[in-house]
């Protein structure tokens, strides 16, 4: 079974636990690279054009604008092709509710008909909200499974907790 691990990351100013930290790598690129070494799986990492900004509060308010006007932010690219995969880990933080706009840009670039689609969102206590039923909606001819949330602050420590998960 090939495996190709998609994900969302957001390193700059972000908000662990109640307060605001600066971080080089994003919590789902962290939990992204760790479930790699787990799985083997190719990598590729979902990137905006124009990036949202680097402080915490401008870069919530460009994703609720975005959110609230339905956008598809332009990808900076996409794999060549993802008809080879079976199988299809998803990653992403939480962005209003659900998953950041640029990840919807990403599911509607692609058919996923026959492909399992695991998605696991990373975020501060508000778990993986509406994510999996939009996902669900964007790819009707998937299997989409419920998914994992991970706390962000806890992602160092998430391994055990992924390899219990990606087992199922």
């Amino acid at each position: 079974m090939k495996q190709l691990i998609a994900y969302f990351s957001r390193a700059d100013e972000n908000y662990f636990g109640g307060q605001m930290k600066y971080v080089e790598v994003g919590n789902t690129e962290i939990a992204a690279q760790k479930l790699q070494k787990l799985t083997g799986a190719d990598l590729f990492r979902i990137e905006m054009k124009r990036p949202y900004s680097p402080e915490y509060k401008k870069c919530v308010a460009e994703a609720v604008k975005d959110k609230k006007e339905n956008a598809r932010p332009e990808l900076a690219g996409f794999p060549e092709s993802i008809g080879d995969y079976d199988e299809i880990f998803l990653g992403y933080p939480s962005y209003c509710g659900t998953m950041p706009m640029a990840v919807f840009t990403f599911l509607e670039h692609f058919d996923f008909s026959g492909k399992k689609i695991r998605p696991f969102c990373t975020n501060e206590g508000s778990g993986m909200g509406t994510s999996v039923e939009d996902i669900r909606k964007l790819c009707p001819g998937a299997e989409v499974e419920d998914g994992l949330s991970i706390h962000g602050s806890h992602v160092q420590e998430c391994d055990e907790l992924l390899k219990e998960w990606e087992a199922r």
